[in-house]
């Protein structure tokens, strides 16, 4: 059993707010040596130079530098500004508008954090000044910015796939109609709240005085440069042309001349996004590191084999994986990040699904899906902190976790269907 409780500790400390990378490997280094001794440890450096020399996970750094470029062109602003204008009109225009430049941020940057800071810096005021309810605008905004966890290219589908051993293109596929029914789904929400509550999305009277064919003109200047490094990025995938590795590094070199088209290149601002890469994926590797000895040494004590035969034998064989598998998830994705649960319990849960003869890609979506719905659940999900950090003093903490329940029903609502329904979204649950 030392397995079990070495889970149940580190789980415990991270909850203590321990940080990630240190708890796993100091609680893999302790139950290590109580169960065997620093000779468990000998290979170790080779583990940790498999992951260095993991290909698949160059792409990481390539993509967050694209997304941290991106974010200092002022594409957000241009998008929002330009789609605002276009749909501003309708009840909850503004609404749409945050949810369709949300779409275009996951497809083009893939960063949360970013697209979440630059809409509640831009959207939210507007909204805001034109009476949206609050819980309306910063749902909106939270739940839109967190698409890039499910629209390629995203950080989680990348580690799914080398967690997995899946092939990211692959992944990127099979999230495509996932990701576009959920955007549908957010936009139909807020049309039909806006029908019979017309007072929680106010249309927006046209002051702009552009007319409507130049309002249209302005919207597609703004939307095709980001709308052709998508192409380049996804379509070079799609097409068998570039792995996702070389697309990335394709994706960064874009963002660097989309970064010139907008006028805001300079080599400070490369540096700068540099730095910042750097930071975030010192962070991920460092938690991977962790997990690899977290990993080892509850494999050594046999963990993943009490775990493994407990989980084979649940009522419902197969069903009944699944939904413990998503429950697990889900209420993991409260207290946790989700580069911890791709890291820690995937590994766990993954050879009882191959065991259960599941279809690897379709369970790697109902995580990445899963994963998604961690950004919004309070009390612990990032996306609401980013938006709090650059709200008005006007908009309340409770506000904000008030504003998602809905997204985050609806984000459940599509993982049950991919679920029950796999073949509407053109993947199957079984090999």
């Amino acid at each position: 059993m030392i397995g079990m409780i070495m889970f149940g500790a580190a789980l415990l400390l991270l909850m203590l707010g321990f940080p990630v990378a240190f708890t796993f490997g100091g609680v893999a280094l302790f139950f290590g040596i109580y169960a065997e001794g620093m000779d468990l440890f000998a290979f170790m450096p080779y583990r940790i130079m498999s992951v260095m020399q993991n290909t698949v996970l160059m792409a990481v750094p390539l993509f967050i530098f694209m997304g941290v470029v991106l974010q200092r062109t002022r594409l957000a602003e241009q998008l929002l500004t330009s789609m605002g204008r276009l749909f501003g009109g309708l009840p909850g225009g503004l609404a749409i508008s945050t949810i369709l430049v949300g779409a275009l941020l996951a497809a083009s940057t893939g960063v949360v954090g970013a697209s979440v800071v630059a809409m509640g810096l831009i959207s939210l005021p507007v909204m805001l000044a034109h009476n949206y309810d609050k819980r309306l605008a910063t749902g909106t905004i939270c739940a839109s910015g967190t698409l890039g966890q499910i629209v390629p290219p995203s950080i989680i589908l990348i580690i799914l796939g080398d967690v997995l051993g899946l092939p990211v293109g692959d992944l990127f596929r099979a999230a495509v109609i996932p990701g576009v029914v959920l955007v549908g789904l957010y936009i139909i929400y807020i049309l039909v709240l806006t029908r019979f509550k017309p007072e929680t999305g106010p249309a927006m009277p046209d002051d702009s005085g552009l007319s409507r064919g130049k309002e249209i003109r302005a919207a597609l200047l703004a939307i095709i440069p980001p709308l052709a490094l998508i192409i380049v990025v996804l379509g070079s995938i799609f097409a068998g042309i570039a792995t996702p590795t070389e697309s990335s590094a394709l994706g960064g070199v874009g963002a660097v001349v989309l970064a010139i088209i907008y006028r805001q290149f300079s080599f400070k601002m490369v540096w700068d996004a540099s730095k910042d890469t750097v930071k975030v994926t010192a962070m991920v590797f460092a938690i991977l590191v962790g997990a690899t000895a977290f990993s080892m040494v509850f494999s050594y004590t046999g963990g993943d084999y009490l775990l493994e035969e407990w989980l084979l034998q649940l009522p419902g064989e197969k069903w009944g994986f699944i939904i413990l598998a998503m429950l697990v998830i889900l209420v993991l994705g409260f207290f946790i990040d989700f580069v911890e649960i791709s890291f820690i319990i995937v590994p766990i849960l993954a050879p009882v699904a191959e065991a259960m003869g599941i279809n690897m890609l379709w369970f790697a979506i109902l995580i990445a899906m899963n994963l998604q719905t961690s950004f919004l659940t309070p009390p612990f999900g990032f996306s609401l902190f980013y938006l709090k950090g650059v709200s008005p003093p006007s908009v309340q903490t409770t506000d904000i976790y008030k504003g998602v329940l809905p997204f985050i029903l609806m984000q459940v609502l599509v993982l049950a269907m991919i679920v029950i329904f796999p073949e509407w979204f053109g993947m199957s649950s079984t090999y």
